[in-house]
């Protein structure tokens, strides 16, 4: 991550996991403005992020679900930094279909970083 869009600006941070999800919010030419899950902004290289939408379990332990439903069977629990990815995310609903690992379920919103509130994500 660099703190402007271009090789010429010096590099802030070095990211040493893959997919972790970021969120662009800005563009110019082939560089985006990106910001992470703690706040963290600066500039990538498009080749350096990818398409698929992913996200990062934030606060505590987190129980992944068979079902949209807070009663539905557990079938996974995810620890604070656990990246999945986002399968199918229902506009105006607080839950999104997730997959970790071998493990596809149902996380609530508010337990990860990676959508907006009210976001459809197909």
């Amino acid at each position: 991550m660099r703190t402007g869009p271009g090789v010429q600006y010096p590099v802030d941070w070095v990211y040493r996991r893959q997919n972790l999800p970021l969120e662009v919010i800005a563009e110019h030419r082939t560089w985006r403005k990106v910001r992470d899950w703690q706040g963290t902004q600066g500039w990538m290289h498009q080749s350096m992020l990818g398409g698929r939408r992913t996200f990062i379990v934030t606060g505590a332990v987190r129980t992944l679900r068979d079902e949209a439903d807070a009663r539905s069977t557990p079938m996974a629990r995810a620890e604070p930094g656990v990246v999945g990815r986002l399968m199918e995310c229902p506009k105006d609903s607080g839950w999104c279909k997730v997959e970790i690992d071998e493990f596809t379920g149902w996380l609530r919103r508010v337990d990860f970083w990676g959508t907006h509130p009210n976001e459809l994500v197909e």
